[in-house]
């Protein structure tokens, strides 16, 4: 590695190359060595994200939007309640006051919701070309409600996810207009807090967000080499319209990140309620159960097709969709 490249934003192989070559080899073992949503300390949870989206307004959110959610999605999925937020702006010298005033507003907004609060931050101003509007950095602190790990799922364990998959990432890519294309798809951002927090007492195992390199990242970042992943391919929920978009941009929906989604390891026992609690919440209405956690293709990923064969479903390797969070 030589050069830093868009790809290795993506949240794929080269994601994760970056991360071990470069800052694994520098801050060694420890909680940073999990590469998780976040950390754990004491009863707590930390998580840091960074937003650069572009453009910074979309059909469904904004980046003030987006980094809340994203933040308190990362929490909840470690198993906490979100409680305090920092949140750093790099802004464009320029940058029109009203529109920052627009994406500090929805940020607020969004974290207000669910009663997190905003206990410290800063600004910066660069000069006229040195940043694309503005930048976000936000970090999320919770308390932890339940115990998750990789290493609660076992074989037998289903897989959900909480709605239709990949409109994040095609909505910010049809409204950067590059294709010409009028479309009705809106991301799929928002907090996952209300959705998950009911379904906290029962027997999940694990929670992860599917955001950049979309369910195919998620799932190939978790997979052990104990046991593997099989998904259904007519159990994956997906618009007719993003299904429609993907074909016609040769992209795979699998690959194409969200900022609403939730995929969640839960026990058969438990799988019916899940849904059922899933389903009483405008984000978890299309919730799904989407696969299963299986010993006989351990360490892989793989999806059954309509016609019964399996396909390898692996880590993203390119960057499809550069700077869609």
């Amino acid at each position: 590695m030589d050069k830093i490249l868009l790809s290795h934003g993506g949240g794929g192989k080269k994601t994760q190359a970056l991360l071990k070559e470069v800052f694994l080899q520098s801050f060694g073992a420890g909680e940073l060595s999990k590469l998780d949503d976040g950390a754990i300390f004491d009863s707590y949870v930390i998580s840091t994200d960074s937003y650069v989206v572009n453009p910074l307004f979309f059909p469904g959110g904004d980046i003030g939007k987006l980094a809340a959610s994203g933040s308190i999605n990362d929490v909840v999925s470690m198993g906490a309640e979100p409680l305090y937020m920092s949140a750093g702006f790099i802004i464009e010298e320029g940058f029109p006051v009203s529109d920052l005033k627009r994406i500090v507003k929805s940020l607020a907004d969004t974290i207000k919701s669910i009663g997190v609060e905003l206990i410290t931050g800063d600004t910066k101003v660069v000069e006229k070309g040195k940043c694309d509007g503005v930048y976000i950095n936000t970090t999320g602190i919770g308390r932890i409600v339940k115990e998750l790990s990789v290493e609660r799922i076992r074989p037998g364990n289903l897989v959900v996810i909480n709605g239709n998959i990949a409109e994040h990432g095609l909505s910010i890519l049809l409204a950067r207009n590059e294709y010409g294309i009028s479309s009705g798809i809106k991301s799929d951002c928002m907090e996952l807090w209300t959705l998950i927090r009911p379904a906290l007492e029962l027997d999940i195992r694990f929670m992860r967000d599917a955001t950049r390199g979309g369910l195919a990242a998620v799932l190939n970042e978790v997979v052990s080499s104990d046991w593997g992943i099989e998904l259904y391919q007519d159990k994956i929920p997906i618009s007719e319209e993003v299904k429609g978009m993907c074909e016609m941009l040769g992209l795979d929906p699998l690959t194409v990140a969200n900022e609403g989604k939730m995929v969640i390891f839960v026990s058969e026992d438990d799988v019916e309620k899940l849904i059922e609690i899933l389903r009483k919440h405008p984000g978890g209405k299309d919730a799904e159960v989407i696969g299963r956690v299986v010993d006989d293709v351990k360490g892989r990923v793989v999806e059954k097709t309509v016609v019964g064969t399996r396909r390898i479903v692996d880590m993203p390797v390119g960057e499809g969709l550069p700077r869609i969070c």
